[in-house]
């Protein structure tokens, strides 16, 4: 029997191999194309307004300046993303940045800087490109699972205007958030489709793969999918599991990898990482408290938080009452309301490889509510626009119905208004480093870190003594750990040492 011309292996003269190629390919365009008339069937007013919009808050970004708070690490001192090379681009694929492996956010920072070298004006129109495309498929992903565009508009305006979201547009370094956002939300469209098909699943494995390539936050995707089809298609454990093998294969296989790089602790806040497991779930609660009064109230953000960590008996017995009455309502109603459980959940799925339980550095971040505050904002359109239609069925009025119409209208734009001058008020902080350390100064000022930073900034700008200055106020201040005490000490001696041999020249 003659070999095949595949296991002489002459690829061009199988033309089974092509034949499958081009199939799945195919499928996989099919797919794709299958989401078009979802978007064609989108008003110009609508995504037009929400293009306007994020535009219109966050253009003065565009102006910004780098930041020293990992821009550096990311930007100004990777070799990674100045050379095109083969063997560049392998460290590219497999080398980690700041402990995290993102290859594809690393990529793009290669692309950036290509065209752009070291001007942030494209580094941030990249970002702010991403953070306007994400809004879009926030509308498409509501609109889809309520099949209500007014609830998916005001969820998509909340989401590109709020204040919260500052901190991942305006900074350059958190590119990871917008683009495993971006790929997190395209793989929900493909996978969350009523009329679900094989190329989907297909389409859905590979936006995850780029989720996960972008950011590890992504390894959630498979249990917030695995849940929907339990809660909301009513699928059987026993056949839904499986279908979440591979997918969950790939979000294991990159959180043991990005786990084994996190052997640094420099950086940030380390006050927490010797409490017990207790304790920062105790901790935990008061925190998810704050954040959900950070979306209603967003006053007083900061590029670093300083949570308390001990006295806080009363926050948390306040905290565990009402998530328990809010996880037990939801439970209850799992079977009528099964999307309000699955978004219950989804909301602490998306936090919680910030919570802690896998210590990092820091408690509390804007960032890290840049997907699930989309959770809240849906559930509060919702609302909005559930109260409206329940006024207009249960009036007998023409009168009555229009203007309580146009008072749910007035509501939802003066709630949008009001998030966007807030953000815009705050923007200004992340103009450079200057401006984000000082304000950081001025709201946590018993950070060393904090300190730190800001003296590196007036180094770099040639303000030594006044670098010194703030390292040495620092140590008489702030409660800093041996590590910070031993880096600012060193710091110093550095720099003093430095004056002098600028004084000798002179």
């Amino acid at each position: 029997m003659p070999r095949s011309a595949c296991a002489q292996g002459f690829l061009p003269e199988c033309p089974e191999f092509f034949a499958r190629l081009y199939s799945a390919s195919r499928n996989i365009m099919n797919s794709i194309y299958r989401l078009i008339p979802d978007w064609a069937t989108m008003p110009l007013k609508v995504w037009g307004s929400l293009v306007f919009i994020s535009v219109f808050i966050f253009a003065p970004t565009l102006s910004f300046d780098f930041v020293n708070w990992d821009d550096p690490a990311y930007i100004w001192h990777n070799e990674l993303i100045r050379s095109w090379s083969p063997s560049n681009l392998f460290d590219i694929a497999t080398q980690t940045v700041t402990r995290n492996y993102a290859p594809i956010t690393v990529f793009s920072f290669l692309m950036d800087f290509t065209v752009w070298q070291m001007n942030p004006f494209g580094y941030h129109a990249t970002s702010l490109v991403l953070h306007t495309l994400n809004g879009l498929l926030v509308f498409a992903l509501v609109r889809q699972l309520t099949n209500d565009s007014r609830i998916a508009w005001l969820t998509a305006a909340l989401f590109l205007v709020h204040p919260v979201q500052i901190e991942t547009v305006a900074w350059i370094s958190s590119r990871k958030g917008l683009l495993s956002g971006a790929f997190m939300l395209a793989a929900l469209c493909f996978r969350l489709k009523k009329d679900l098909q094989t190329e989907d699943e297909g389409c859905y494995i590979a936006m995850l793969t780029a989720a996960l390539l972008s950011k590890a936050l992504a390894v959630v995707l498979p249990p917030i999918v695995l849940l929907y089809d339990v809660l909301v298609r009513r699928e059987k454990l026993s056949s839904a599991v499986p279908r979440q093998f591979i997918p969950g294969l790939l979000s294991l296989l990159l959180l043991l990898y990005t786990m084994g790089a996190q052997n640094s602790i420099t950086g940030g806040i380390r006050g927490h990482l010797s409490l017990s497991l207790a304790h920062i779930m105790a901790i935990d609660v008061t925190i998810l408290t704050r954040y959900v009064r950070m979306l209603f109230w967003p006053s007083d953000l900061c590029v670093l938080y300083d949570p308390p960590t001990s006295g806080i008996a009363l926050p948390v017995i306040l905290g565990l009452a009402g998530w328990g009455a809010i996880a037990f309502e939801a439970y209850r109603r799992r079977n009528d309301r099964p999307m309000l459980f699955w978004m219950m959940a989804t909301w602490f799925l998306l936090l919680f490889p910030v919570l802690n339980f896998f210590r990092i550095t820091t408690l509390m971040n804007d960032r890290y509510l840049y997907l699930p505050c989309i959770v809240v904002f849906g559930l509060v359109s919702s609302g909005i626009v559930r109260t409206h239609d329940w006024l207009a069925e249960g009036s007998r009025q023409l009168a009555f119905r229009s203007f309580s119409s146009r008072g749910i209208q007035v509501f939802s734009i003066v709630a949008v208004i009001t998030a966007a001058v807030a953000t815009r008020s705050h923007l200004p902080v992340w103009q450079n480093s200057e401006s984000l350390w000082r304000h950081a100064m001025q709201h946590v000022p018993q950070l060393a870190i904090v300190h730190i930073q800001s003296a590196y900034h007036l180094h770099d700008s040639g303000r030594v003594r006044e670098a010194i200055a703030v390292l040495r106020s620092a140590q008489e201040t702030c409660e800093a750990d041996a590590l910070d005490r031993e880096r600012m000490a060193r710091t110093i001696a550095i720099w003093s040492d430095e004056l002098t041999r600028v004084a000798s020249r002179d």
